[in-house]
């Protein structure tokens, strides 16, 4: 028969003395006051282990701290555990080692994690660019806060001096990076949910803002200050050859030689390189190999085609076109990304098919079955719109302009 265990009283605790040896006084339920030799006093709660059933002992803090009703509450709880097969002793290690690992959450530390899955997303230039605008407009506010912390109306506040700046696009865009990361940290159990979903909505919208590029009819003009200007020979073939090709200025200004299939008329950019993480293979004109081959004595024993001046191992700034295109006359008419919009913008006049032209642009086909499906007739008719886009700039260069739609049209059927 169970020994009957009077409990305790709150007098019986306070004036409970040191004896020179420790013992312990029992509440019931195995709940215990523990004094020491030298009279410290703390809760315990005796039980039996879930599954196991080896006894154990919870500290539930010490006396006064904790007083006789705290104690009786805390074992209650203890209890409670219990009873759902749950060890009280292994759920506080748990929520210890839970509320460190929040600490050290921090944002800039699970930003450094989203940034890793990133890089695999799009091209080392973008991740780059997205990081440094966090670093320069978040982290340093932020960065250390745990993450499971952090909260909209802080982000807004951090945001708030750059929309009053007027540089709405980096508001919008560090939005989107920060929404991207919270749904990392949802998916991967930093946090519950992603706390900062529709923050954007706090901001104005930036207007539309298209890159600075020229009509059609000024290509011409173009292609005589190109060659009539003081360019360096490697920065007039660097835009000319993104004209003909239709590529971004990073994607030029890393072409690797090993990428090249001078015989073949193609380049293959790898998907490492590329915005949208996908290989682009490129039909190359008569008039772009042209551009390669000329490249080719003053840089065929580097690796890459457009090396930086200074370190020969290197490959060229990607700003480098924008300045020489300033130089020759075109700021604020003109930017080297604005080369694809005039490419573009002539073909589509021309009656280019819409999907080819997109193609040709590496731009993702919102029906990845048909491009699949497609792919090889895509790039033979790819070949045709180049020669003809190829054509098309020589004669520009030589000062003649037509466009009838007839060129075109006989390509495309």
């Amino acid at each position: 028969m169970a020994r009957k265990v009077n409990p305790l009283t709150a007098t019986a605790v306070k004036n409970a003395k040191a004896t020179g040896k420790q013992y312990n006084l029992a509440d019931g339920g195995g709940l215990m006051l523990r004094v020491s030799n030298t009279g410290s006093k703390r809760w315990l709660l005796n039980y039996a282990k879930p599954y196991t059933k080896k006894r154990t002992n919870l500290g539930l803090g010490g006396y006064p701290e904790v007083s006789l009703a705290d104690a009786r509450e805390r074992a209650a709880e203890a209890k409670r555990l219990l009873a759902n097969g749950i060890d009280p002793v292994e759920n506080k290690a748990e929520e210890l080692l839970a509320k460190c690992q929040s600490k050290l959450s921090t944002l800039e530390a699970i930003g450094e994690e989203w940034l890793k899955v990133k890089r695999t997303q799009v091209s080392e230039q973008q991740a780059d660019k997205i990081w440094r605008r966090l670093e320069l407009h978040v982290l340093p506010a932020l960065g250390k806060r745990p993450i499971t912390e952090l909260t909209r109306q802080e982000v807004i506040k951090v945001l708030r001096p750059i929309e009053a700046a007027g540089t709405l696009e980096t508001v919008k865009r560090l939005c989107q990076a920060l929404n991207q990361l919270m749904t990392y940290a949802a998916n991967a159990g930093y946090v519950g949910a992603n706390n900062l979903t529709g923050i954007n909505k706090a901001f104005e919208t930036p207007k539309p803002r298209n890159m600075p590029s020229l009509t059609p009819e000024r290509l011409p003009e173009l292609m005589a200050k190109l060659h009539g200007g003081s360019l360096a020979t490697q920065t007039r073939l660097m835009i000319e050859l993104q004209l003909h090709t239709m590529t971004r200025p990073n994607e030029v200004a890393e072409a690797r030689w090993e990428e090249v299939d001078l015989e073949g008329a193609l380049w293959v950019i790898p998907a490492e390189r590329m915005k949208m993480k996908r290989a682009h293979k490129i039909p190359l004109s008569d008039q772009a190999l042209n551009a390669f081959n000329d490249m080719q004595a003053i840089s065929g024993h580097r690796e890459y085609v457009f090396p930086k001046r200074g370190d020969p191992l290197g490959h060229a700034s990607t700003q480098t076109a924008n300045q020489a295109l300033k130089r020759i006359g075109f700021h604020g008419e003109l930017v080297s990304h604005g080369l694809r919009s005039l490419a573009s913008t002539t073909l589509n006049e021309q009656g280019f098919e819409p999907d080819i032209i997109e193609s040709a642009l590496a731009h993702m086909d919102g029906n990845e079955v048909r491009a699949a499906y497609n792919r090889a007739e895509y790039l033979q008719r790819r070949r045709l719109m180049m020669d003809w886009w190829g054509k098309h700039i020589e004669r520009a260069k030589r000062g003649e302009f037509e466009l009838t739609n007839q060129a075109a049209l006989r390509v495309v059927t």
